[in-house]
């Protein structure tokens, strides 16, 4: 994330009431500032933000009678930056009220001082060195008893980003946000139960124009769902699916203008992967003609093509309703033109580890619609596909069983090779290892040989055979892979499921 837009406030000028209470330059504040002045700088600081409390509630309707001391206290929050140089003092100034006062401050009713307060957060909250985590992570569970974490949703809506100054606010929390949520992972569940951040979130996202505050609410909702389920559901809840569906429909027929564009777009489908992961999602996908969607960007072959096929992995996988909706749309074609090689050039693809994604991607969407269309004519009109123009698509798959097979080899003799005492890797790690190094994709290409092996046809299976042959293979090789499969197949979904997987394994093994 580039953030070089979030500081960018001009500071009050030094010969504003209360400047030389402290008479430190931001040059040398790094080597002189001790406890004892910044206790200094805090109590000027609460001394100011009492005085300007106290002067609106005797003048309510005289802004001219508090105006001193608003700029007064404006110019005492700017002179808290200096305790950024210094977090290791921040468990000291916690208890005598450091988070709640700028908790305090962002309730202020002149969004001027609310905005200098996200401001001055971000900072303080901003930690890369490791030695500081500690005493940030102090100052940031204090925020959260504040009750910060409702202010600074409830202030985006309150800021206007019509105006340069407001917008960059918004940006500044944001800012607050993404570093509460790095110091503590744990708080994406709280934030997202306890106030409206997810739809202020999607209704941002919904804006046509593009803007760095657009890309800075699309990287906050993708931290906020990547590892929660609840949230995750959440989003679902509010219709969060055919918002996100809506917001990169903007690019089925063109691309990005700039890379912070493709950013923004690219943490989109990383959101739509992540909230298609409960099943009542994966139906509101289906449901909102996402499966249609992504097959539309496909076709157009714009910078959004490998996303949009990672995307329907993610919906189809263990979903039939998805898998049926796919072929009945004309989706095959598509896919197995991906399949066959025949990908979009841009200046994404050309990385060989793109293209390698991409073959996983699609042979994990081809295995999922093998174990999501068993019989009927979806059936047959997927298995027609490795008919075609002299079963070209099972020399293709036997091309891929190869190259990974190969690679999984490699990597298991290492493996051998090393001591593994020494390395103390149980066969967890080592099983790990191998997957790593591209044994699931061979599962998944196994699998789908099997299914085509499975489904009795002799064109089909004479073809197998001999690619087996000339490869110095045999069904055996393949029954061997099929079976480490089915002996690691886990119950994260569910102990039926793991059943119902591990049933349909043992059936195709049984007919190779």
């Amino acid at each position: 994330m580039d953030a070089a837009a979030v500081h960018k406030r001009k500071r009050p000028d030094e010969s504003d009431p209360g400047a030389g209470e402290l008479d430190l330059s931001a040059a040398d504040a790094v080597e002189v500032l001790d406890l004892r002045a910044a206790k200094r700088l805090l109590l000027a600081f609460e001394r100011r933000l009492r005085d300007n409390l106290e002067a609106r509630m005797k003048y309510p309707d005289d802004p001219a009678r508090f105006a001193d001391s608003e700029i007064a206290l404006h110019a005492e929050t700017d002179r808290l930056r200096l305790l950024a140089g210094a977090p290791e003092l921040f468990p000291d100034l916690v208890p005598i009220g450091l988070a709640s006062s700028l908790a305090s401050l962002l309730t202020h009713d002149n969004v001027d001082l609310a905005a200098a307060a996200a401001s001055l957060l971000a900072d303080l909250t901003d930690s890369e060195d490791p030695s500081d985590l500690a005493a940030v992570q102090a100052l940031a569970d204090a925020l959260v008893d504040a009750n910060a974490l409702d202010l600074l949703v409830h202030n985006l809506s309150r800021f206007s980003e019509t105006d340069s100054d407001e917008a960059e606010a918004v940006h500044n929390t944001l800012a607050v946000l993404e570093n509460l949520l790095d110091l503590r992972p744990n708080l994406a569940d709280k934030v997202c139960d306890g106030t409206k951040l997810l739809r202020w979130l999607l209704s941002r996202l919904k804006a046509r124009e593009f803007d760095a505050n657009k890309q800075y609410a699309s990287e906050i909702l993708a931290i906020l769902l990547q590892n929660s389920p609840a949230n995750q559901k959440r989003l679902g809840q509010i219709n969060g699916v055919d918002a996100l569906l809506q917001a990169v429909a903007m690019y089925k027929s063109r691309d990005p203008k700039t890379s912070d564009e493709e950013e923004m777009l690219e943490n989109l489908f990383d959101c739509l992967c992540c909230v298609l992961m409960p099943l009542e999602n994966k139906e509101r996908f289906v449901k909102a003609e996402g499966v249609e969607l992504m097959i539309i960007i496909m076709k157009q072959k714009k910078l959004a093509y490998s996303s949009a096929i990672r995307t329907l992995d993610f919906a189809m996988t263990k979903f039939p309703p998805a898998c049926e909706r796919f072929v009945d749309v004309l989706g095959l074609k598509t896919a197995f033109a991906a399949f066959m090689g025949k990908i979009p050039v841009n200046k994404k693809n050309k990385k060989e580890s793109y293209q390698e994604e991409l073959e996983e991607r699609i042979i994990s969407l081809i295995a999922s619609l093998f174990g999501g269309i068993s019989k009927g004519s979806r059936r047959m009109r997927l298995l027609g596909k490795f008919v075609e123009n002299e079963c070209e698509k099972i020399d293709r798959l036997m091309e891929f069983y190869t190259r990974y097979s190969d690679r999984v080899k490699e990597e298991t003799e290492r493996l051998d090779s090393l001591d593994l005492e020494d390395l103390e890797m149980d066969d967890d790690e080592r099983y790990n290892r191998k997957l790593e190094a591209g044994l699931y994709t061979l599962q998944l290409i196994a699998l789908i040989l099997g299914h085509i092996w499975h489904s009795g046809n002799s064109q089909m299976r004479a073809r197998v055979e001999l690619l087996l042959k000339q490869n110095k293979l045999t069904k055996q090789d393949v029954k061997d892979i099929l079976e480490e499969y089915h002996d690691n197949i886990g119950d994260l979904d569910g102990p039926e499921e793991k059943e119902r997987a591990q049933s349909r394994t043992k059936e195709i093994i049984a007919v190779l």
